[in-house]
């Protein structure tokens, strides 16, 4: 009994320390800045100018994007979203995952708005050729999503908006792309589904329901998530994934 008594006392020292203190930090340092919006209606949802406009890019590109959520959520998670347009398309379309109405939206904000005042930030660009294939396969994966109708968005543990982009990066696997490690809710896997593999075998992810789990490849390094917060090691970039901060380069 002693033995499984210090077993239990090491795992919840280790989730204490791994994952409770770092959130907790990030809170603090998040409630720390007096300047954020306290309301919806407070806040900036305007373009953030970080997209040319979409007649100056006249090339087919996608854009996977990502800004710091709103009030308390912000201290530990980004809502991420894609822009994508073909070329000398007139506009840009952007897509994602909101938490009242009608969850799928288009074009429900200018493509590189604010979100809640908080700047966005672009994860990802892909252009020419291959975005105009990759578009094709997004658009697809878009409508495949099963959890796009009202009622279906939970905040936590998912489905949020998080759970759709990854989704969506799940379906395209070889680009090679995970959302970062501070967008909760992109380890809730659609449909049920407690693990999936890429086709190449190179990537392979466990998640009971986004509450907790592990995951190891090419995509996501090594991760291992516990209550939507995910603490790890990026091995192609080689930094570190911090609860709540999200990732710090080692070199």
């Amino acid at each position: 009994m002693s033995a499984l008594l210090r077993l239990i006392k090491r795992i919840i020292l280790f989730v204490l320390l791994v994952f409770i203190v770092p959130a907790l930090a990030s809170l603090a340092v998040w409630e720390a800045d007096a300047s954020k919006p306290k309301q919806w209606h407070q806040a900036n949802w305007s373009s953030a100018g970080v997209l040319p406009s979409a007649q100056e890019e006249k090339e087919a590109v996608i854009y996977l994007m990502a800004a710091r959520t709103g009030r308390w959520k912000g201290a530990f998670s980004v809502h991420s979203w894609i822009v994508m347009k073909q070329a000398d398309a007139e506009r840009y379309d952007r897509y994602e995952v909101v938490g009242w109405g009608t969850p799928l939206r288009k074009n429900a904000y200018p493509a590189d708005a604010r979100w809640y005042s908080n700047e966005p930030e672009i994860l990802h660009t892909i252009k020419g050729k291959e975005a105009e294939r990759y578009i094709l396969e997004f658009e697809r994966a878009i409508f495949a999503y099963t959890e796009a109708e009202r009622g279906d968005y939970v905040v936590w543990p998912g489905p949020n908006s998080n759970s759709f982009i990854a989704h969506l990066l799940n379906e395209v696997a070889e680009l090679g792309l995970v959302l970062p490690s501070n967008a909760i809710g992109r380890d809730w896997l659609q449909n049920g589904q407690w693990y999936v593999l890429d086709a190449d075998n190179r990537n392979l992810q466990v998640s009971f329901r986004g509450i907790a789990g592990l995951a190891i490849g090419t995509r996501h390094g090594f991760e291992l998530s516990f209550l939507g917060l995910v603490a790890g090691i990026d091995f192609d970039k080689w930094g570190i994934k911090v609860p709540g901060f999200g990732r710090f380069s080692l070199f």
